[in-house]
């Protein structure tokens, strides 16, 4: 510990496309990462904090990660004092995690990292006009994407009720359709709107009302025809007694866990074993990071076996993103191992 050296640096990330959500349409996206470094080794993780979303968006964030920087030679302990910094923790995770493996990204040696498997996800839609997400949709099913995940929410509810009525139709029942309300339906017709959406055979819908709702999500999660699947809801808390409440008072059908936003890997894996216990589903979905923070997550993901879709499908969303092994290829996500990193850039940008 005592030849460590640990630092941090940000990045912004450009989108591609503009990508539109009820809560707005993004166009950069900031993260930051630690590297560290012994006389032999090197590890880096990426902490993703997310704007106007993450618990840990505060005025002292950068503080903190230096803090952590300075405190490193300490190790894994000193997570316990960064509770309300999910995106830290995370990336400290990712760091010495990275540290200890054999080279820096492959964090969970696994078939998945030996390029013999892959890990089916779902091709994600952007908000936009219809004609934009109409294109995005054909788009994702010529891609080989059995599962879509939308974006709904930001335009009207009836426009947004008959294109999904008109991707049913078009594409038939072999394509599950997941929305994704970012909270934006209110309390007065939030369950109506469930209805409806319940008349084209809708898989689940994430955060159909805006967090910190407890009594009224209890009511839509027992009377819902759709299963609801809590996201922003898990952001914040951080006790097993918490969450262990969360869970059985609301009875969610899903979970939505970003190990960036809730805490990282020991923290969703709590998550997970609280809602196997409750009967409840899970899926892992990441938060907008890089390549570095989702290869972390992927490999992770891969050890979990899951068996339906995950929501891993947004590396390609950047332009300056890393150049990395991981591709789409058939609506899965798969790693090449002959396929080098651009260490260059890695080093030149995050350290």
């Amino acid at each position: 510990c005592k030849d460590m050296k640990a630092s941090y640096s940000k990045h912004t990330l450009d989108f591609r496309l503009p990508g539109g959500t009820s809560r707005g349409v993004l166009t950069q996206k900031e993260t930051w990462f630690i590297a560290i470094t012994d006389a032999e080794r090197f590890g880096i993780g990426e902490c993703g904090m997310f704007r106007g979303l993450s618990h840990d968006d505060r005025p002292d964030y950068e503080e903190q990660l230096a803090r952590a920087c300075w405190r490193i030679n300490e190790g894994p302990e000193m997570l316990a004092d960064l509770v309300d910094y999910p995106s830290i923790r995370f990336g400290l995770e990712q760091a010495f995690a990275s540290l200890k493996s054999t080279t820096a990204y492959d964090l969970f040696p696994s078939d998945f990292t030996r390029g013999q498997d892959h890990i089916r996800i779902n091709g994600l839609i952007w908000m936009g006009d219809i004609p934009t997400m109409r294109k995005q949709v054909a788009d994702k099913i010529k891609q080989g994407f059995n599962c879509l995940k939308i974006k709904i929410g930001a335009l009207d509810f009836k426009s947004e009720l008959e294109f999904l009525k008109e991707i049913r139709e078009t594409y038939g029942k072999d394509v599950e359709i997941r929305v994704d309300a970012n909270g934006a339906f209110k309390p007065g017709d939030s369950l109506e709107k469930l209805q409806d959406l319940s008349k084209i055979d809708i898989h689940s819908i994430e955060q159909p009302i805006a967090p910190g709702q407890r009594e009224l999500l209890r009511k839509l999660c027992v009377e819902s025809p759709v299963p609801i699947a809590l996201d922003e809801e898990l952001i914040g808390i951080n006790t097993k007694g918490d969450k262990e409440a969360l869970i059985s008072e609301t009875q969610p059908a899903y979970l939505i866990l970003k190990p960036t936003l809730i805490g990282g890997y020991t923290a969703c894996q709590e998550w997970i074993d609280l809602a196997e216990k409750n009967e409840t589903g899970w899926w892992i979905t990441s938060a907008l990071e890089s390549n570095i923070g989702l290869n972390a997550i992927a490999q992770w993901t891969y050890m979990l076996r899951p068996e339906i879709p995950q929501g891993l499908g947004t590396g390609g969303v950047f332009k300056n993103n890393f150049e990395s092994p991981l591709y789409i290829s058939r609506g899965s996500l798969n790693y090449d191992p002959e396929k080098e990193w651009d260490r260059k850039l890695i080093k030149r940008v995050c350290i």
